[in-house]
């Protein structure tokens, strides 16, 4: 394990929030957190996270928008 690594997975995105999925080390073990667009931005370059796509089950955060 390389607890340096780290992942987000966005899995909605509602108006000027971004809901997304946070993991070091793991992308399997991660949290579910939600920041504001820009927040969210600056939390993605503090920590250099790698961007995993969506989950084959999960629709895409577009999807979401459109509900």
């Amino acid at each position: 394990m390389d607890i340096t690594r780290r992942f987000v997975r966005v899995t909605a995105e509602r108006g000027a929030f971004v809901e997304f999925d946070f993991a070091i080390g793991w992308p399997e073990l991660s949290v579910e957190l939600v920041l504001p667009r820009a927040a969210f931005e600056e939390f993605c370059a503090r920590n250099a996270v790698t961007f995993l796509e969506p989950k084959p089950d999960e629709p895409t955060p577009q999807d979401d928008e459109e509900t």
